[in-house]
């Protein structure tokens, strides 16, 4: 395997982009990144897309994205795997670099929300669920989130239901700088704990807004990118897992043993124990979603992950930094985009590049996207590179 590096990021704000195509979101992004790779062109284009074949009435997005980008004959084709679909894109322009099978990849994520209006918007949401015994019965996601943190309240007595709020106070303090965000205001305790109730006992900022999105980035070897003019990014641990579809189906709905198993696999391939990486790109769609996600990785003990939303924890300036461009939360959520998002947001952590949500003197990184109710769980584990 040979070694793989990140040469080039792009991405647009995300955001309900009423004005602009499927095709002109992800040109800006994909045009984005080959300049910021130093027009390197990339032989091959993943793309992770979930909803566009029903949102937009398009499949065949590869075709679709080279045309659209002076990339005709590219072979390009779309990766699908709930909403860690551009994660996965990624994890296969990591592969094919590896293999030694081509020198110069791209993975792109994008998603088109507001293609749809009024009562359908919800709709291509449920895709990921299991549609006989979970959409039929009239779930959603939403009230299954509301579920698990009813069922981890219960089973978890002393947690204190405010802990939860750290998860969207953070994002929203974070997003303030970042000029990609959806949500660049941050919001106090009280303003959390006042809020609507949408699905018992989570209310409106315990769930991340559906948004347009696209983000690329372009992997290649050193050798190839050693004159980029930035500072290089190595991936250096990435891995897939899966869970059932449904959550009926688990012995234990609170565990989120994909994401578990993902995590201690890239970490293992990359040689390090979670608690060696600077900071963590995590899934936050539900403020409970993160308190699962933190004990799966082993950041807390099992029925204790609340209890890294009491104080700084989780901050800047804390033992372990999230989500620290905003998150799925705050930056806003574009499907099967985000994967691709949070990719772009930890190499700029890297790079040195966050302005002033940077990480001082960040090296690892460690990103994890899911897919549907922690169905699918993808983790890469990234590094800065000396020099």
């Amino acid at each position: 395997m040979r070694e793989v590096v990140i040469a080039g990021i792009g991405q647009i704000p995300v955001g309900e982009h009423w004005e602009l195509s499927l095709r002109n979101i992800s040109a800006r992004a994909v045009q984005a990144a080959k300049k910021d790779a130093g027009g390197l062109i990339p032989e091959a284009i993943y793309i992770g897309n979930l909803i566009a074949s029903v949102a937009s009435h398009q499949s065949n997005l590869g075709a679709l994205v080279t045309d659209n980008t002076f990339l005709e004959g590219t072979e390009s084709y779309t990766i699908e795997a709930g909403e860690a679909s551009s994660a996965a894109a990624f994890r296969m322009a990591y592969l094919a670099v590896a293999s030694g099978w081509m020198d110069i990849a791209m993975a792109l994520g994008m998603e088109k929300y507001t293609d749809l209006s009024g009562d359908t918007m919800d709709e291509p949401t449920k895709l990921v669920m299991d549609y006989d015994y979970e959409v039929y019965t009239g779930q959603t996601l939403t009230s299954q989130a509301g579920m698990l943190m009813q069922r981890y309240l219960y089973e978890n007595p002393k947690a204190d239901r405010m802990a939860f709020g750290a998860f969207p106070l953070i994002g929203h303090i974070n997003a303030v700088n970042n000029p990609n965000a959806m949500f660049r205001k941050a919001i106090r305790p009280e303003v959390y704990e006042k809020a609507g109730i949408v699905s018992s006992p989570m209310n409106m900022f315990d769930i991340a807004p559906y948004a347009d999105g696209a983000a690329a980035l372009i992997l290649t070897t050193p050798e190839i990118a050693h004159k980029v003019g930035h500072p290089l990014v190595r991936v250096i641990g990435s891995d897939v897992a899966i869970d059932t579809l449904a959550l009926h189906d688990r012995p234990d709905p609170l565990a989120f043993r994909a994401a578990g198993v993902s995590l201690e696999n890239a970490c293992s391939q990359a040689g390090i124990l979670p608690s060696d990486v600077d900071f963590f790109e995590l899934h936050d769609v539900f403020s409970v979603d993160g308190v699962l996600s933190l004990e799966a990785a082993g950041f807390a003990p099992r029925g204790e992950g609340w209890k890294l939303g009491i104080g700084d924890k989780l901050t800047r300036k804390g033992d372990l930094p999230i989500n620290t461009m905003g998150g799925l939360k705050a930056r806003g959520y574009p499907l099967g985009a985000t994967g691709a998002y949070q990719l772009v947001e930890a190499v700029q952590q890297l790079r040195g590049e966050a302005g002033e949500n940077q990480i001082l003197n960040a090296r690892l990184a460690l990103v994890q996207s899911l897919g549907g109710p922690a169905s699918t769980a993808v983790t890469h584990v990234l590094e800065r590179m000396p020099g």
